[in-house]
């Protein structure tokens, strides 16, 4: 059996799989503090111990994916105080002597869609969500996109939109995607959550400017055979074609994508890409172990 944590920011999400990868379990926890959560997740997978192979692991961050650096396997800088400099896989490793696969969350979001969802078959996958943050992870030939750290793209620049006076929520940068897009935005520009806002409310249009930009910099940046979007805001069914619009005005025909309904897409899996995701990569940890 394999196993899955893909841990939010909110809630976790354990689960646990057998060697087809078919979900035999799965429970949720709030993310309260590192002792309450983990002993809660501890507890789940104990159960399954003498059958677990692998565990994969897709966290909030920033983490520390260095496999040669001190502190790998940390949640390191995050705003989420009591998990700063928290050793996740060390706690993990305290209890199960098991391979961990360790990843961002959207990593493992892309791995799921990789494996199963909009990117099986092709080499080149980018994953992006677009909920309460914006992060982004990058597949080549099964492998994730990564240097020194794993990629920050929810915080590239964007140029604001001419319709557009607010100036952005990112603590750090002000106007990048994150600050001008993500959830949290749209409710400061506007006083409302999305799902309250009117469909053909001119919101989507601006807000699709900042998408399509981002699928532009991606296309220029690492030419993907497919850019996913998911997260809470693409469940607005309307707005994956308002982007693929927005971003065909900005390309002005300099780049030959591939069809703009199967390049620029929503994910297949739904909200299940991560825990999927999780469990595929537990299985590879496991066979290269």
């Amino acid at each position: 059996m394999y196993g899955s944590i893909e841990a939010g920011g909110t809630k976790f999400v354990c689960a646990v799989a057998n060697e087809d990868l078919e979900i035999i379990e799965r429970v949720s926890f709030p993310t309260t503090t590192p002792e309450e959560t983990m002993e809660l997740v501890i507890r789940f997978f104990k159960v399954y111990q003498n059958k677990l192979k692998g565990i994969g692991i897709g966290s909030f961050g920033p983490i520390d994916v260095d496999q040669d650096s001190l502190t790998y396997g940390y949640i390191t800088t995050t705003p989420k105080t009591s998990w700063q400099n928290f050793n996740f896989v060390g706690a993990m490793k305290e209890h199960f002597s098991l391979p961990i696969a360790w990843t961002t969350d959207v990593n493992a979001a892309a791995y799921g869609e990789y494996a199963f969802g909009k990117g099986k078959g092709l080499s080149s996958v980018v994953y992006y969500t677009i909920g309460t943050g914006i992060g982004g992870g990058a597949l080549q030939n099964g492998r994730f996109v990564e240097g020194f750290s794993h990629p920050e793209m929810g915080h590239m620049m964007v140029m604001p939109h001419k319709k557009d006076s607010f100036t952005g929520n990112c603590p750090f940068h002000g106007n990048c995607l994150e600050g001008m897009a993500a959830g949290p935005a749209i409710e400061k520009r506007t006083g409302k959550k999305g799902q309250n806002i009117q469909q053909d409310d001119e919101l989507w249009d601006i807000e699709a400017y900042y998408i399509a930009q981002c699928a532009y910099n991606t296309t220029l940046m690492l030419s993907p055979d497919v850019i996913i979007f998911g997260g809470g805001v693409m469940k607005q069914h309307h707005m994956i074609k308002k982007v693929q619009q927005a971003f065909e005005n900005l390309m002005q025909g300099y780049v030959k994508t591939p069809s703009l309904t199967n390049y620029i897409v929503t994910p297949e899996l739904e909200d299940n890409a991560g825990t999927l995701g999780c469990l595929a990569l537990a299985k590879e940890v496991e066979i290269h172990s």
